[in-house]
């Protein structure tokens, strides 16, 4: 859809909003009991769901689909980190299990409804979260995108998670092309929960020792409430023998969850102030991660004999640092019926790089005096480095006003209205000078060589550092102007509207808008659809992101690469223009029927077009024959990729660039029914369903040298379209009966496919079911034990064809690798003991 067409559609609700808004303001006790959220309208506290301004209003009655994850819910999982239970609870989302990909080993990508990571909004408390400062570069999910760190919130501190499965960018701005989720935060002061859990996998490895605490304080008509989480999970390595790289054929690679500790420190509070209450939350995490990246073998160019006689394999250290305040105040103004709401919202996200297990061959084999060999060389490495830090800050600033008027045939036509701004800044740290430096004097005419003869590597071994060339400390701002209105027009039709104004120092403004509407036919039997557009801006991450890093080529020879920054040198060179914003075109249609109070059932299909989607691009590598049809030599004017590239000593270069046009389509089904039994005994049925496809329907280049398929070729076609489940659905049950209560769970995870490895042969990988038995068993009304397993038979992905995936099965990557919905650790199980006191 064009810019024009956007414009139109967003000023065309502002028409019909600012029709129905020329009637005298009307408090809240003089509203009609039609609308089912009249009686809350001044009440602060009053529930607020996702997708919907108006307070006091339901899950049920919103037009569009919002699913509910309540804490008890949660916390049956099994599951201990907010992304992973999502993944098993919410079908429509997505939890890929990477390894082998750097920082992307610890902050695994997170998708709604099969988009990108930094397509989804996270809110906290209904108020923007910040994203990650960490970039996924590697071939995993979520390529290219800079998505937000769900995992930096302790599960001990969340009330419920909504999840809203539409297109609200109109409602909440840039980053809600595929939905949001709004994690919301516990209130209670009257007791105090401690958990404590253990548990490891069925192979005997992936220790979890676990134990958190939350406990709250009345302050009148104040509260506080805190969390403290500590977690300890050891690594799990499903790699296979290496019969191509070592002799006799032993493990050599680290193939599944990274070890990490992750610890926790989260408030969430509000205390009276005049009229009102001031609010503040927020928190502390931090989380250490233990990962590696490819084995060096013996012979290869970049192992150092006389360190590592037999190869060594780089250990990659990290650590995560993410801190969040929020502080408002929100207040009825007067006894109107409208509220304001002012806050100050700031978020950081620090990740920083070490290298162990390592060294720089560069330093190593650097001549001590180049013009005399027989003076021989340093023959010295640092085995260890700092490899440089990223860093993602963010302040918002929010100042909302929600409220009523009279609408149509006494029917209230609730408003809401405010204004956003925002700062982004990003920044790379440089790390160490050895683990980025060509030899000490990081001198290029010098020439090195490693043990092969070859060229020696800059850099330590496994994620080189960032250089000053790399760093960077650049931000920006943008502004954002918002209307948003909601009324029954009827007492069965429920008209909704927003319009959205955003302005960005870098690129320019938008305008984007939304219609929902519910149609109530009876009261069993509701109508709902939305249409809206949206868009995304470019994140600051993909602004001003660089590296230079050694990866696999299309052949599978490590490399080095570099990430070039847009609007760069490199790019311009490669006629790339600056990165502009992605838009989009969403709607969902479906239906609620509710025939008692015991069964519900949902269906939503949904369409999401995006235009100018931003994209990581594929490996360019030079030519091996030019233009003319001869091999490529240094003074070769016939092979431009070449001439870009070898100056400045990379094999391979990757860039973002707005490159692809996508749609993505498909369904939701969410059935319940709950049974009451005599004796009390209940048993709660959950049926969830969830298909959707993704098709890129058009490549483009701005790059007179490269084509459209060599910019974004087929294996990155592939990792867009079938590198996330098609299908994924959710069966659950939970019967409890006195002091037991049974929960059972299993999740159907459907095929993918991959070909990043293997360029022009696709590997896919088959649907599982994987099954979830847990029992809790209540000692008092303040003791409970838990004892249950996830994966109970022992479910694993498909392996790797020895033949089609070669040389990766040989060695050692026996089941996939980029798209692993489920991760390959198999079976594990866990006990679990809950106190309140």
């Amino acid at each position: 859809m064009s810019v024009i067409n956007h414009t139109r559609l967003a000023l065309g609700v502002a028409a019909i909003l600012a029709a129905h808004a020329i009637a005298p303001v009307a408090s809240a006790q003089q509203s009609s009991t039609a609308d089912p959220a009249e009686s809350n309208a001044t009440n602060l506290d009053a529930v607020q769901v996702t997708g919907s301004r108006v307070r006091g209003r339901t899950a049920e009655d919103t037009a569009a689909p919002v699913d509910i994850i309540g804490k008890e819910e949660l916390n049956a999982t099994g599951a201990l980190e907010v992304g992973q239970i999502l993944q098993t609870l919410e079908p429509s989302f997505n939890f890929s299990r990477t390894f082998v990909s750097d920082g992307s080993d610890i902050l695994r990508p997170a998708t709604l409804r099969a988009l990108g990571p930094d397509q989804v909004l996270v809110l906290v408390n209904g108020q923007r979260r910040h994203q990650q400062a960490l970039v996924n570069v590697q071939q995993t999910i979520g390529r290219g995108s800079a998505g937000t760190d769900i995992n930096a919130i302790p599960l001990s501190a969340i009330e419920r998670i909504e999840v809203l499965r539409d297109g609200a960018a109109a409602q909440y701005g840039s980053d809600a092309i595929a939905g949001v989720i709004n994690i919301i935060l516990k209130r209670q002061t009257d007791h105090t929960d401690v958990s404590l859990m253990g548990g490891q996998t069925y192979a005997g490895d992936g220790e979890i020792v676990h134990g958190s605490v939350n406990t709250g304080w009345d302050l009148g008509k104040g509260f506080v409430n805190l969390s403290a989480e500590y977690r300890d999970r050891g690594e799990t390595n499903r790699a296979g023998p290496d019969s191509l790289r070592v002799n006799p054929p032993r493990v050599t690679q680290r193939l599944g969850d990274s070890d990490a500790t992750d610890a926790y420190l989260w408030l969430n509070s509000a205390v009276p102030l005049g009229a009102g209450e001031l609010y503040a939350f927020g928190g502390l995490s931090q989380r250490e991660g233990n990962s590696s990246g490819f084995f060096r073998g013996p012979d290869d160019n970049r192992t150092v004999p006389e360190l590592y006689p037999d190869g060594f394999l780089p250990t990659i250290l990290t650590t995560v640092d993410d801190a969040s305040l929020a502080i408002g105040y929100k207040a009825p103004l007067g006894s109107s019926g409208w509220d304001m709401d002012v806050s100050v919202n700031h978020g950081r996200s620090e990740f920083g790089f070490s290298e162990g297990n390592s060294a720089n061959v560069s330093w190593w084999y650097e001549p001590i005096d180049p013009t005399d060999p027989a003076a021989g060389i340093y023959g010295e490495s640092p085995t260890t480095a700092d490899t440089g830090t990223l860093r993602f800050d963010q302040t918002t600033f929010n100042l909302d006003f929600t409220g009523s008027v009279e609408g149509i045939n006494d029917h209230l036509l609730y408003l809401a209205t405010g204004v956003e701004w925002r700062q982004d800044n990003y920044e790379i740290e440089a790390g160490d000078f050895v683990s980025y430096s060509y030899g000490r004097g990081n001198d290029r005419d010098i020439v090195i060589t490693g043990q092969t003869g070859a060229v020696a590597q800059p850099g330590m071994q496994g994620f080189p550092g960032f250089s000053p060339d790399e760093a960077v400390d650049e931000g920006r701002h943008s502004m954002a102007v918002y209307f948003d209105a909601e009324t029954n027009l009827t007492e069965r039709f429920l008209l909704g509207g927003a319009v959205r104004f955003e302005d960005y120092s870098d690129f320019g403004n938008t305008t984007i808008g939304k219609l929902s509407a519910r149609f109530d036919a009876s009261d069993a039997f509701a109508v709902r659809g939305t249409v809206s557009t949206g868009f995304r801006a470019p994140g600051v991450q993909q602004l001003f992101y660089s590296q230079r890093s050694t990866n696999l080529n299309a052949e599978g020879v490590l490399t080095d690469t570099l990430t070039a920054r847009q609007d760069s040198d490199v790019t311009r060179a490669f006629g790339i223009q600056p990165l502009k914003e992605e838009t989009s075109t969403s709607g969902t249609l479906g239906f609620v029927y509710t025939p008692n109070e015991r069964f519900s059932l949902t269906m939503d299909v949904f369409r999401i077009d995006i235009d100018d989607r931003i994209i990581f691009s594929s490996n360019i590598q030079p030519e091996a024959v030019g233009t003319d049809g001869q091999p490529c030599a240094a003074d070769n004017g016939n092979c431009p990729i070449s001439a870009i590239l070898d100056p400045i000593g990379v094999g391979q270069v990757l860039f973002f660039t707005n490159a692809i046009d996508t749609r993505t389509t498909g369904v939701d089904f969410v059935a319940n029914h709950n049974t009451a039994f005599d004796g009390g005994a209940t048993l709660d049925l959950t049926a969830l369903v969830h298909f959707n496809k993704t098709e890129v329907l058009e490549r483009r280049s701005q790059s007179p040298i490269l084509s459209p398929e060599q910019l974004f070729d087929d294996p990155q076609v592939t990792l867009i379209e079938q590198g996330q489940p098609r299908a994924h659905h959710v069966l659950q049950a939970v019967y409890e009966t006195g002091a037991w209560q049974w929960t059972a769970r299993g999740n159907y995870f459907g095929s993918v496919s991959g070909e990043g490895f293997t360029p022009g042969i696709k590997q896919t990988w088959g649907g599982k079911a994987l099954f979830d038995l847990g029992v809790r068993y209540a000692v008092s009304d303040s003791l409970k034990l838990s004892v249950g397993g996830n994966n109970i038979f022992d479910e694993y992905p498909d392996k790797w064809d020895p033949v089609t995936g070669a040389p990766f099965p040989q060695m050692g990557f026996k089941y996939g690798w980029e798209t692993m919905p489920f991760g390959m650790n198999g079976g594990s199980w866990y006990v679990r003991m809950d106190y309140r006191f």
